[in-house]
C-alpha cells in the first residue's frame, strides 16, 4: 500500500447541505471525485464551457501538485470533458480549485448540485535546472515527431 499523504482542505462557502468532502470511491482509485458546488442547475449547451467550483481549496504540501483530470463516464455518456486537462493545481494556490468543463456533444448537459465533475489525482512534483547546450544527447528516434514511434 503506498503511503499516506495529508493534505488540507477548506471549505470557500458555507452551505446549508455541505457536499461530501472528496473521496476515492474504490479501494484503489487513484483520484478523489470533485463535485460541482452550484445551487440548482446549470446547463451548459453544446460547445460551451464553464468553469464549475468545487467550494473546496488546497493545501498541497511542497513537491506536489494536484492533477485535475476528467471522468471517463462524463466524456462517454454525455460527451461532458476538461479543458486543459489535466489542470494544474499549484501547491502554492490557495484559492478555489475549480474545473473547465466543456460540452462537446450535440446535445444540452445539465449540471447538479453534487454532480461529480472531475477527479484529482495528487502527485509528487520534480523541480528541475535546465542547462542549456549546443546539441543534445543523440537518439535512435533522433527530432522525428508526431506519429513516428507507430511507424
Amino acid at each position: 500500500m503506498a503511503p499516506q499523504l495529508t493534505v488540507q482542505v477548506r471549505r470557500v462557502r458555507a452551505h446549508p447541505d455541505p457536499l461530501p468532502l472528496p473521496r476515492y470511491e474504490t479501494a484503489l482509485a487513484a483520484g478523489l471525485d470533485l463535485r460541482a458546488d452550484i445551487d440548482g442547475e446549470r446547463v451548459l449547451q453544446p460547445l460551451e464551457r464553464m468553469a464549475v467550483p468545487t467550494g473546496l481549496a488546497l493545501g498541497l504540501p511542497a513537491g506536489y501538485e494536484g492533477q485535475v483530470r476528467p471522468r471517463s463516464g462524463l466524456a462517454l455518456r454525455h460527451g461532458v470533458t476538461l479543458l486543459n486537462a489535466p489542470g494544474t493545481v499549484d501547491a502554492d494556490y490557495r484559492g478555489e480549485v475549480q474545473v473547465i468543463l466543456v460540452n462537446l456533444s450535440q446535445e444540452p448537459f445539465t449540471l447538479r448540485r453534487g454532480d461529480r465533475v472531475a477527479q484529482l489525482v495528487v502527485s509528487p512534483v520534480t523541480s528541475v535546472t535546465l542547462s542549456e547546450v549546443e546539441v543534445l544527447d543523440a537518439t535512435a528516434r533522433g527530432d522525428n515527431g508526431f506519429g513516428s514511434t507507430g511507424r
